[in-house]
């Protein structure tokens, strides 16, 4: 497939992106930065120089609307926030036998 301006203006008004009026940013995506300093006598061919920026082969361009970004802050909860996976629970494991033994898990309430 040929890809064309028309094509992308086309995809353009079918997001109903106002070109005149909106902020729009192409950015390009599958990129890497290095961040280690390598010493004088780095291998050129697997280590890259510090902040040098490479383009992956399937590096892909991004075409960002950010007037349209809905980037409002969270608003807090109208209740107490208190997630049961965040209460400690006290566990008792019991372990009979030696191997191939059975084990078994209870909660230290659990009387059965």
């Amino acid at each position: 497939m040929e890809f064309t301006q028309e094509d992308l203006w086309n995809q353009i008004a079918t997001l109903g992106w106002d070109v005149r009026h909106d902020k729009i940013v192409i950015e390009i995506g599958g990129t890497v930065v290095s961040g280690i300093h390598q010493g004088e006598e780095f291998n050129k061919k697997w280590a890259t120089q510090y902040g040098v920026r490479k383009y992956n082969k399937d590096a892909f361009i991004v075409i960002k609307n950010l007037s349209r970004n809905d980037d409002t802050k969270s608003q807090p909860m109208d209740r107490e926030h208190s997630p049961h996976h965040s209460k400690p629970q006290d566990i008792v494991v019991n372990m009979d036998g030696g191997v191939g033994g059975s084990w078994e898990v209870k909660e230290e309430n659990d009387k059965s």
